[in-house]
């Protein structure tokens, strides 16, 4: 295994970012666009996309922070892009026939004529519970790596490296908040900072107006993994950090921070997937999860139970943390239903459920035992997503339904 692998005569492309490897990339890139691109049908094609993708008809999508709901905004005049926010009142208002009354936070287009620069926008972490400072991503030309640089919503601007604003060059880092002046980093700081695929390995908690090589780890992983990751919680009353990495893009190993540093395994399956909200841990395995071996633990038998994959499982995780392993199942799977995915609000976890490819929500109470009942998705027969939700403050939701007859809408709601 190991000489046909030294054997292999495409082994020089490994080298992602080498010269050779990038010739040969753009060589079959202008194969194909000869191949594809030639001719009236693809000028038609691209024009009658280009006609739906920046038609001022679409739903300018939102997303809550605090009391304001963000939008990102591409049409043919901002093909860059404008990040923008607005009341409530205003955006009902806007979908009644007027306009909302957007405050611009940031040009696109604008800032990469200013800066000459090919800049393309790939998010922003905006500081919790503030919502006063904001981490953007910007990549040149929509590359994988990206510059991070501080932005403040008071006054609209980007805040001067000179100021002990938080900028880091162009490099496939990770960052998140802590708090106002400190953040979780990931990028790269030189030899030994990066995994074999290019993404962070050493995650830093990073302080402001200090150089950011002399951070002090908060995780390792191995050079091998693809990639670590470290962010807060917030949450008021369940404060706590996570950190971790991820083997391979199917796998993951996730750890509590204690304040002296030390780390605590959540030992769950490594392919499946975990979520720590509040006093919860809900897992979903990828994979039959065995738990209970029938020996007895305080007096009482555990059975050995097998979950299928595609189960929602909760546990507290205080609990789970010192060894217990009583699971509330929160959905099981059959041959007609799965789900897809599930939404915290404040008091309440929604669940996306395919029912014979039909979409079905069900919400959960978790202070009333996790008792179900269903949620209302829009017209029969249509696809609902859960595009918004405020688990920090209030029960409300949002979702996007559109169906065969259906065109796409925009609906708000709150779970009594």
């Amino acid at each position: 295994m190991a000489a046909d692998f030294l054997d292999d005569p495409h082994l020089w492309l490994e080298d992602v970012s080498g010269d050779e490897p990038l010739a040969w990339v753009r060589a079959r890139n202008a194969e194909t666009l000869a191949e594809l691109a030639a001719g009236a049908r693809f000028t038609e094609l691209r024009e009658e996309i280009l006609e739906v993708l920046d038609s001022r008809d679409r739903i300018p999508y939102i997303r809550r922070r605090g009391e304001l709901f963000y939008n990102f905004w591409q049409d043919a005049e901002h093909p860059r892009g404008l990040w923008r926010r607005t009341t409530l009142d205003s955006y009902r208002a806007g979908q009644q026939g007027g306009a909302p009354d957007w405050e611009l936070l940031l040009d696109v287009d604008a800032l990469a004529e200013q800066e000459g620069e090919n800049w393309v926008w790939a998010g922003a972490a905006v500081h919790r519970p503030e919502y006063v400072r904001a981490l953007i991503k910007l990549s040149r030309g929509g590359a994988d790596a990206t510059v991070v640089r501080e932005f403040d919503l008071r006054t609209r601007a980007f805040v001067d490296p000179a100021q002990d604003g938080f900028t880091l060059p162009e490099a496939k880092s990770r960052v998140s908040w802590i708090d106002t002046d400190t953040v979780y980093v990931g990028t790269d700081t030189g030899p030994g900072s990066m995994t074999t695929s290019g993404y962070p390995r050493v995650i830093r908690r990073w302080r402001r107006g200090t150089p950011v090589t002399e951070a002090p780890p908060a995780f390792e992983a191995a050079e091998t993994d693809v990639s670590a990751f470290a962010y807060h919680d917030d949450t008021e009353g369940f404060e706590r950090d996570l950190v971790g990495c991820s083997p391979d893009f199917h796998t993951s190993r996730e750890y509590l921070l204690r304040p002296d540093g030390s780390h605590v395994l959540i030992d769950v399956p490594a392919d499946a997937r975990t979520d720590v909200h509040r006093e919860w841990l809900l897992v979903r395995p990828r994979s039959p999860w065995i738990l209970g071996d029938g020996s007895l633990r305080g007096g009482m038998s555990t059975a050995a139970t097998t979950h299928p994959e595609g189960s929602l499982l909760a546990f507290g995780f205080d609990d789970y943390l010192a060894g217990g392993r009583t699971a509330t199942v929160l959905f099981a799977p059959t041959a007609s239903r799965s789900l897809s995915y599930h939404v915290w609000t404040r008091h309440h976890l929604i669940l996306v459920v395919l029912e014979d490819v039909a979409t079905r929500l069900e919400v959960l109470t978790p202070q009333r035992d996790w008792a179900s009942a269903p949620l209302p998705g829009g017209p029969e027969l249509c696809a609902t997503d859960v595009v918004g939700s405020d688990p920090d403050h209030s029960d409300e939701y949002l979702l996007d339904v559109s169906g065969y007859t259906q065109p796409s809408a925009l609906l708000r709601g709150e779970v009594s």
